[in-house]
């Protein structure tokens, strides 16, 4: 016998409450590890050290990045680890990539060039990792201490143990973003862990690039799920990303999912 549609109708409207109810628990529950993680520092020996990269114009590392940098700085010269791997890539008509631009600043300060390693391809922490991980095994290392703002730990964290790193935190403490933007980004990110432990952080960065829809619920905090770069303060960035026709940008995304180098 078939149900009254006004009581179909009632079904499904319970149905979409429950599941609406159930996310918005996991968002919070999400959002208060987030937090919490923010506050840990792991620092442990370590094979390496990787620095998430952020914004840099023209070869100067932003704020952001030079805190970073200055305690990646920190812990090898703590002996935590023995070199340091300095991610990022770049936008279209900039000079330097955020790597480059690490490296100098590292160099400047007095790190070996021997004990600098630069992955220059990626545009978002997933790629950056996955090109990490990949050189490193090569090299038969596997333990690393990732560096990056605290808002940013967890999920770090939770990327590299998905490309088969044995990683800890250690996050900045001098950041200048503070304040309620550091909020909006604790948002942004119990968002973005949200859905990369559901899918898998690396289909989330493909799903985010090929659906804009989907990067439009990440923008909240700045960036996008799957993809962290932008302009400004906005961290993983390296210049305002180009205003060229949204399909070709899609598909020529697309190909560099998996970075393709790095070097010494």
């Amino acid at each position: 016998m078939a149900l009254p549609i006004w009581l179909t109708w009632a079904l499904v409207r319970r149905v979409i409450i429950v599941v609406g109810l159930i996310f918005v628990g996991y968002y919070l529950v999400t959002f208060g590890q987030v937090v919490m993680t923010a506050d840990d520092d792991d620092r442990r020996t370590s094979d390496a050290i990787i620095v998430l990269g952020a914004a840099q114009f023209d070869g100067r590392p932003s704020n952001v990045f030079a805190a970073r940098l200055d305690h990646a700085f920190a812990l090898w010269s703590q002996d935590v680890a023995p070199r340091i791997v300095v991610t990022g890539g770049k936008q279209p008509g900039d000079r330097f990539t955020e790597a480059q631009a690490g490296f100098t600043y590292l160099r400047d300060k007095g790190v070996p060039e021997g004990d600098l390693l630069l992955e220059v391809d990626s545009h978002n922490s997933v790629e950056s990792l996955q090109a990490s991980a990949l050189v490193l095994e090569q090299r038969g290392l596997n333990r690393v201490t990732l560096v990056s703002d605290p808002f940013h730990s967890l999920r770090v964290k939770l990327i590299a143990e998905e490309v088969r790193l044995d990683a800890v935190t250690s996050p900045t403490r001098t950041s200048p973003i503070e304040g309620f933007d550091v909020w909006k980004r604790y948002a942004s990110e119990a968002l973005r862990v949200s859905v990369g432990r559901i899918f898998g952080f690396g289909r989330s960065v493909r799903v985010g690039e090929l659906v804009p829809g989907l990067a439009i619920l990440g923008a909240f905090g700045g960036g996008v799920i799957g993809n962290t770069a932008g302009s400004g303060p906005v961290i993983e960035g390296s210049s305002p990303s180009p205003r060229a026709p949204k399909r070709r940008r899609v598909r020529a995304r697309w190909r560099r999912i998996r970075p393709r180098r790095l070097v010494a």
